[in-house]
Parts: structure tokens; C-alpha cells; sequence
């Protein structure tokens, strides 16, 4: 695959764009967050605060398919850091500290938070494993943790669905996932989740591009090698 290695894309100016877009990122979601614009007070299972998640996710796909330069940066990207940066997922903790502080239902927050923590602290093992054996990358233990880091949060979005209103039997105290639409924990579904998300996805999306580069590789080599 020929691409640049991480260190090498990740010049002075990049750091600064992506710096600049994670600051402008954080702003729009506070504004989102502190002028309740996507919050509703109808108990409907459909919040439009999904859409501060989605529409990131979306336009990093489109990027990646539309701009070859996008598509270099991340695939330049390395694997154990990707994968490293998945250790902080451990902030989901703060969910179960806002169900014992009433602030969150026990059917969102325990979902949520304990399958970030499980991610969290499973990172650290599977990047070890990484670095010992970069081999490691094309195992079914390394994409398994990756498919659960995502199954993760679509059971936190689901269980947020669900615990929003629309089915008391499960927000039992009248205790809802409402306070995740406002400032300042709509963090998590406009900037947190989404960004893991994305690394999550670069990650699949560089195996991805491995797996084409090995099997172009092996479809150009003479017979005599092969055999």
C-alpha cells in the first residue's frame, strides 16, 4: 500500500487544520447544546440530536470517497494509534455516576456506560497485542474489537431511543435520556461519539486497503514465486 506512514502526513499544517476543526466542531456543539436546537420535548423514539452524530460520520465517508488527499491522510494513519485513542472511552463511566445523581434512567446509562468502560479497558490489551505482533491487524480478536466498539454505541443509541420518553415501563420515576439533547452532555452525541466512531471506521477502512494492496500483490507476482 503505498501511502505515507503517519508520522510523515501529520505535518505542522495538519495538526493546525485538524486542531482548528475539532475547536470549531466543540463550538457548534455547545451552540447546539446550549440552545436546546435539537431537543424535543415529544416522546418520540426518533431524536433529532442523531443528527449532530450522523451528519460527522456522513461527511467523513463522503470526504474519504470524494478527495484522494483525504483518503491518503487516513489510511496514513497508524493502527495501534487509532486504536489507543479508543482508551478514552472509559468517560462513559460518567453515565453511571448520572444514574446514581438521578440524572439519567438506569436503562440508558447502564448500556452505555459499561460498554464504553469494557472498551475502554480493553484497548490498551489489543494494542500490546499490536505491538508485539503487527500481524495482529489481520486477526479475527482485532476486528471483533473494533465491530464491538460500534455495536457499543448502537446500543447506547438505541437504549437512548428507547429511555427518551416514548415507553415509561422503561423510565420508571419519569427519569429520561432527555438531558443527553442539551449543553453540556449532548457532548457525547455531538462530538464524542462520532469521532469514535470515525476512528473505528479508519481503522476498518485501512485493513480494507491492506487487503487490496496484499491481494494486487500477490496478482502481479510471477508464477515461479507463488509456487
Amino acid at each position: 500500500m503505498n501511502t505515507p506512514d503517519s508520522q510523515t502526513i501529520w505535518t505542522t499544517r495538519a495538526k493546525y487544520l485538524t486542531a482548528g476543526l475539532l475547536a470549531a466542531w466543540a463550538g457548534l456543539a455547545y451552540l447546539i447544546g446550549s440552545t436546546g436546537a435539537l431537543y424535543t420535548d415529544a416522546p418520540t423514539p426518533f431524536r433529532p440530536i442523531a443528527l449532530s452524530a450522523i451528519v460527522p460520520v456522513t461527511i467523513f465517508f463522503m470526504a474519504y470517497a470524494m478527495s484522494e488527499r483525504f483518503r491518503t491522510f487516513v489510511l496514513a494513519q497508524d493502527l495501534k494509534t487509532l486504536t489507543t485513542l479508543q482508551l478514552w472511552r472509559v468517560v462513559g463511566f460518567a453515565f453511571l455516576l448520572l444514574y446514581a445523581h438521578n440524572v439519567l434512567p438506569a436503562a440508558f446509562a447502564f448500556p452505555a456506560g459499561v460498554g464504553d468502560i469494557l472498551i475502554g479497558l480493553t484497548a490498551p490489551l489489543i494494542v500490546a497485542r499490536l505491538a508485539s505482533d503487527p500481524a495482529f491487524a489481520r486477526s479475527r480478536r482485532f476486528v471483533a474489537f473494533h465491530i464491538a466498539g460500534l455495536i457499543d454505541f448502537a446500543v447506547a443509541i438505541g437504549a437512548a431511543a428507547l429511555t427518551a420518553g416514548a415507553f415509561p415501563a422503561l423510565t420508571p420515576g419519569g427519569l429520561t435520556s432527555a438531558p443527553m439533547e442539551l449543553w453540556p452532555l449532548n457532548l457525547f452525541p455531538s462530538l464524542i461519539v462520532p469521532i469514535f466512531i470515525i476512528l473505528h471506521a479508519s481503522v476498518f477502512l485501512k485493513l480494507h486497503a491492506m487487503s487490496r494492496a496484499a491481494d494486487a500483490s500477490r496478482a502481479v507476482r510471477p508464477s515461479w514465486q507463488t509456487t
